[in-house]
């Protein structure tokens, strides 16, 4: 089965919300205050996030609807 344009627009989207969470503990950790719960909450929604695009390509490709290279 072809990969439909949906599953592609949801792992792009996915891939830009980790990218933004990186940013947003990045900032969070060179602030002159240094929030250490803001760091923290965004290292935690980044590897949530990770987990789940994960999960979702393996149940995808278990399910025939991407094929791996």
């Amino acid at each position: 089965m072809a990969e439909t344009p949906f599953v592609k627009f949801i792992v792009i989207i996915m891939l830009v919300l980790i990218v933004g969470s990186l940013g947003s503990g990045l900032y969070g950790l060179f602030k002159e205050d240094g929030d250490d719960r803001r760091t923290g909450k965004a290292l935690t929604l980044r590897v949530g996030l990770s987990l789940a695009l994960f999960v979702m390509l393996m149940v995808l490709s278990a399910l025939g609807v991407i094929e791996p290279n």
